[in-house]
């Protein structure tokens, strides 16, 4: 049977609406035609949709949680008591300071009640020729002392526990120089300059051959020119000596 008059005459006006690229190249019938059209519209929607799901979106930020401030210690427990700087320096020790005409200067450390005899025989007791008579031997020592032996024309000073004049032979035609007059490296003789504190009879005559090859000292300072004088001994012997 033939389909019926109007059906067949919307089909036909359906195609001739279609493009003309359409009706000559595709030849699709009208329902199929349809149907692409149906799947072409849900593409477009699922496409739509996860365009607008994979947008970004505005995240606010987390507050963050300040951290509670450390709890301080409790007021109950003890705070150590500062512990005294005395006993920590000197670790119950006396620590003196032997000077002068010793044969090992220095500062000793001895055990607590120790005497003056003892800080001398530590320092390898005292020089051939050196007075001792002025130093109690027998007195107990302070901690942060010092003594001194054979100093010429020392004075006592306050943590100076004793002095004793320069010894030793004087010079050919006249004595020694006046107690408190510094020694005259010009003049000195090897004696006399042997009786300084640090100076020994090698040092001695080392400053008399310097004097021998310059001239004589025009300055105190040269004396650090002599071999064998450091800066420390220059620093125990410039106040006892001039030119």
């Amino acid at each position: 049977m033939n389909a019926p008059r109007g059906q067949g005459s919307w089909r036909l006006a359906l195609r001739e609406r279609l493009p003309l690229w359409v009706q000559l190249r595709c030849a699709i019938e009208p329902r199929t035609l349809a149907a692409l059209a149906v799947v072409l519209v849900a593409a477009c929607a699922f496409a739509a949709y996860h365009f607008l799901a994979g947008r970004p979106q505005t995240v606010r930020v987390p507050v963050r949680d300040t951290p509670a401030a450390a709890a301080a210690p409790p007021s109950s427990q003890p705070v150590p008591a500062p512990v005294a700087p005395s006993a920590v320096r000197t670790g119950g020790a006396v620590v003196v300071d032997v000077a002068g005409k010793v044969r090992r200067p220095g500062v000793l450390r001895l055990p607590p009640g120790s005497r003056v005899a003892d800080a001398l025989a530590a320092a390898g007791g005292a020089r051939p020729g050196a007075d001792t008579t002025g130093i109690n031997r027998a007195r107990v020592l302070v901690d942060g002392e010092q003594i001194v032996v054979g100093a010429p024309g020392a004075t006592a000073a306050p943590g100076v526990s004793g002095t004793a004049g320069a010894s030793g032979a004087p010079a050919a035609g006249g004595g020694g120089p006046a107690p408190g007059t510094p020694l005259s490296l010009n003049a000195a003789t090897a004696e006399q300059l042997d009786a300084l504190p640090g100076v020994g009879p090698v040092l001695a005559r080392h400053i008399l051959d310097y004097r021998t090859q310059h001239g004589g000292f025009r300055s105190v300072e040269e004396l650090r020119r002599v071999n064998g004088i450091g800066s420390r001994r220059f620093t125990d012997l410039r106040p006892l000596v001039q030119p």
